[in-house]
């Protein structure tokens, strides 16, 4: 009878043990998941953040290259006056109105495939992306703390501190700000 309690007691212990380490060692890995998917939301940010600016850039430029044209084919056709007994001035008259007719053209061609020809719409949507971008960086550093805080109080109690000690595993650090997180970043055009 006493073997079978002694047997019973060390099943018990040796059961108890394999699910203590398992489930830290189970915490750990989602500690590291979730610093993971915290670098994969600074990545994100990183990549989509020079992108975003850049094609803001560019549209602001064509739109603006654009409008450009189309003022100064305007402006262009405005100049010129026209005498219709003078062949030249026909033909300078004609050919500003084509400038303004190749610049239109241009223009519609952009409102075709932008309903919206405005720059101001663009950096809208690159404010909008921003934010976007910051709120999943908090999301993923609030489950990354979250799981941490889960580990490290289970690695630091008993018997977690047993568990940790047999397989090595150490409390993990918490997320740190950076100093300066208190400064909201500068994006400039």
């Amino acid at each position: 009878m006493k073997v079978l309690i002694s047997v019973a007691i060390l099943a018990f212990l040796v059961i108890t043990g394999v699910s203590g380490v398992n489930g830290l060692v189970r915490q750990d890995e989602d500690v590291n998941a979730a610093w993971a998917q915290v670098q994969n939301q600074y990545q994100r940010r990183m990549d989509l953040i020079p992108n975003l600016v850049a094609a803001v850039k560019g549209y602001a430029a064509h739109e603006k290259q654009t409008l450009q044209a189309v003022i100064e084919a305007r402006a262009n056709a405005t100049k010129v006056s026209v005498n219709l007994d003078n062949v030249k001035e026909v033909q300078e008259y004609m050919q500003a109105q084509s400038g303004i007719s190749s610049a239109l053209s241009r223009l519609m061609a952009v409102a075709e495939n932008y309903p919206d020809l405005k720059a101001n719409q663009n950096f809208l949507s690159l404010q909008d992306q921003l934010e976007g971008t910051e709120n999943r960086i908090a999301v993923a550093r609030k489950d990354y703390i979250a799981v941490v805080k889960s580990f490290n109080q289970n690695a630091r109690t008993f018997p977690g501190i047993i568990w940790a000690m047999l397989s090595g595993l150490k409390a993990k650090p918490v997320f740190d700000a950076a100093p300066n997180a208190q400064t909201a970043p500068i994006v400039s055009f």
